[in-house]
């Protein structure tokens, strides 16, 4: 994804309905420098954002105090600060619980490496092990690199630009030799992933939460992420599980019961009996008459995961 820079204000939306927002560098004016150094103050409240979101540039965080969560792709990474984590364009991530939160961010997009262009491939690895915590003597360096970074940005002396592509290309070779983080998110998720309270939710059998919309806003994300989510854990879309699972508790009821179908359209949260025939029939090839009646007889009437094993011949 290649960066882009916007005017100050510009309104950061999301793409298309339920997808994430995507997020570009601002700039002060047309053609200025595509890039930005400072504290988590001074970049503004979009450096925490505690919504999932995208970037099309890339974002280096050093953390030197504060305490919370910080969420990159589908990884959980307490703060223990101090941590320095990299950002490459398109990853998705966001901040839970934070408090107290110090440290500095850089944001640059890829015209910006034009001096140093290797760099590319260096900082798109280390976007894939992102968190990064620092002992005594890295902490040292990263600490002069900002602050020679923060004072050449704000200072804008002839031949800025040049210096401050220098530095940032030892940050992030010097980066790079840190030491591979130990195992993913030490920080348990609320109930689990997201992938996995989804499949809860779903499992619950409750109609009023067979929507993907309904299980994004109880897990408290977007629909665009439930779906990576999802999509990462299980190989399929949230819509794809929400379907099956409407599919197997509709079986259950046409086989197990004497519910009209009507009653049964209702108890799947598809009130509209002839639209729930339609979906029925599109999902499994045979309407709700016919699979009641027997007409199905290379469906397995069971749940697959909670069927008993046939006995053995």
């Amino acid at each position: 994804m290649r960066g882009t820079t916007v005017l100050p204000g510009t309104q950061c939306v999301a793409p298309a309905e339920g997808a994430l927002p995507v997020h570009r560098l601002e700039v002060p004016m047309p053609n200025v420098l595509p890039f930005a150094v400072g504290t988590f103050d001074t970049i503004g409240p979009m450096s925490r954002a505690t919504f999932p979101h995208r970037h099309t540039f890339y974002e280096i965080v050093h953390v030197t105090g504060g305490s919370g969560t910080h969420v990159i792709d589908l990884a959980r990474w307490r703060l223990r600060p101090p941590n320095l984590c990299v950002l490459a364009p398109g990853q998705v991530h966001h901040w839970e619980d934070t408090s107290g939160l110090e440290g500095s961010v850089i944001l640059f997009t890829d015209d910006f490496l034009l001096d140093h262009p290797g760099d590319r491939d260096i900082l798109r690895r280390l976007g894939e092990r992102p968190w990064l915590t620092l002992d005594e003597g890295d902490r040292v360096w990263v600490n002069r690199l900002i602050a020679e970074l923060t004072d050449e940005y704000q200072r804008g002396a002839d031949g800025f630009d040049s210096v401050l592509r220098a530095l940032l290309h030892i940050l992030v070779v010097r980066a790079a030799r840190l030491p591979e983080p130990a195992a993913a998110p030490p920080a348990p998720t609320r109930s689990g992933s997201v992938a996995e309270e989804f499949a809860r939710l779903v499992a619950a059998a409750d109609p009023a939460l067979w929507s993907v919309r309904a299980c994004a806003d109880r897990i408290g994300v977007t629909t665009g992420y439930l779906a990576e989510a999802v999509k990462a854990a299980t190989g399929r879309t949230p819509g794809q599980l929400v379907r099956e699972a409407r599919v197997h508790e509709a079986k259950r009821l046409l086989a197990r019961t004497d519910l009209t179908v009507r009653q049964v359209a209702a108890r799947v949260g598809l009130g509209d009996a002839a639209y729930f025939c339609r979906f029925f029939r599109r999902e499994t090839g045979v309407s709700p008459g016919d699979f009641r009646h027997g007409g199905d007889i290379h469906h397995d009437h069971r749940v697959e995961s909670i069927a008993p094993d046939p006995p053995p011949a």
